[in-house]
């Protein structure tokens, strides 16, 4: 297989661990080893101090499975299947999508979701939200249905929108798969990040046979270092094809990273009470730095999830801004182009702390000097 660069990665690379701020992380703030350990029970604590260094369970940990499926309608350890979030998605379009198929993915997004899809020769159609207020239109959806549709790729809450579907319209996505007899691959990494009094929706999973939902640590819960994704879903033989597909890839699951994955499940308020405080108060602080910036064209809140998607009002093109920024005030942001979208965008992340110096810093850098 030959696959074009991650872009958002590339430009994540060139600049993550050198940039002073960054403004455009999705992630929450990374929390430390002590704080697992210290709100671990006893049980978990003898697992952590007894661990050896072999190889695991293919599938993943049955202790750790058990503890995810208390998140999922289905109660059998045989519907998960754990690796790491970016494996399990990559394994997925492998397993579901041959290059005759035809797949629907929603747009701007993550580019993992459709570019496996495109290198393995699929056709894709990208399902687009109003610009005005980035709502999904499920008509739209409807109307991009082939006779060789296969699939429809999900991720919500959105990256890199922050958009968030009705249950309403969720199950008016579930009703035309079911009709056309289609998968949904849902990317649900943002899953739970809920703002306000938006409705919480259920995984695909939960709602549809041919549903399958991912979700890991890397966003909810602050812990991207452990590495930890999984699937959930009701189909088995797409879960043996993609545990036979890993057996070329990672095998198994760290460790380590396993048992850790057992702790923030099993205290996963501690997390995400924080993680939303922060997001909430970040986004507060956003809005009214929007009010008194021209620069900014136009921002809508995020209905939940960590992101938004953020129109400039600049002359030059979102990635020679974001190049400009970074290089004078070591302010990273990532720009439309790294998503493959056209328009002066840039995404704006809430889930780390230092928002405001961020921002006293780029209003500083806007009085001189902007393109």
């Amino acid at each position: 297989m030959k696959i074009k660069d991650f872009g958002l990665e590339r430009y994540f690379a060139q600049h993550e661990f050198t940039a002073k701020y960054l403004l455009s992380s999705s992630d929450c703030d990374a929390y430390e080893l002590n704080y697992l350990l210290e709100n671990a029970s006893e049980e978990d604590l003898t697992m952590w101090n007894n661990l050896k260094l072999g190889y695991t369970e293919s599938q993943g940990n049955p202790i750790l499975r058990e503890v995810i499926l208390t998140h999922y309608k289905t109660n059998n350890i045989n519907n998960v299947v754990v690796a790491t979030p970016g494996e399990l998605s990559f394994m997925s379009m492998n397993v579901l999508l041959d290059a005759k198929d035809h797949a629907i993915t929603v747009y701007p997004c993550y580019q993992s979701l459709y570019e496996v899809a495109n290198s393995i020769g699929c056709e894709l159609s990208f399902w687009k939200p109003s610009e005005d207020d980035w709502i999904f239109d499920t008509n739209e959806l409807e109307k991009l249905v082939r006779k060789n549709t296969k699939l429809i790729i999900l991720n919500f809450p959105h990256n890199p929108t922050g958009s968030y579907l009705t249950k309403k319209q969720l199950d008016t996505i579930i009703a035309i798969a079911r009709k056309h007899d289609l998968y949904i691959f849902s990317d649900e990494m943002y899953h739970k990040l809920i703002i306000d009094a938006t409705e919480e929706l259920p995984p695909i999973c939960d709602g549809y046979e041919k549903g399958i939902s991912l979700w890991g640590t890397s966003k909810t819960f602050g812990l991207a270092g452990l590495r930890t994704g999984w699937l959930v879903s009701k189909d088995h033989e797409f879960l043996k094809k993609v545990l036979a597909f890993k057996d070329y890839l990672s095998i198994c699951s760290s460790a380590p990273s396993e048992i850790l994955s057992i702790i923030a499940l099993n205290n996963i308020n501690l997390f995400l009470d924080q993680n939303i405080k922060k997001i909430k108060n970040n986004i507060s602080i956003f809005k009214e730095f929007s009010k008194k910036q021209g620069i900014i064209s136009n921002f809508i809140p995020p209905k939940a999830g960590s992101t938004a998607f953020v129109r400039l009002n600049i002359a030059c093109s979102a990635l020679e801004f974001s190049d400009q920024l970074v290089k004078k005030t070591g302010i990273m942001t990532l720009p439309a182009e790294t998503f493959e979208y056209q328009g002066k965008y840039i995404r704006i992340g809430f889930g780390r702390a230092g928002l405001s110096e961020a921002l006293e810093v780029f209003t500083t850098y806007l009085e001189k000097d902007k393109c």
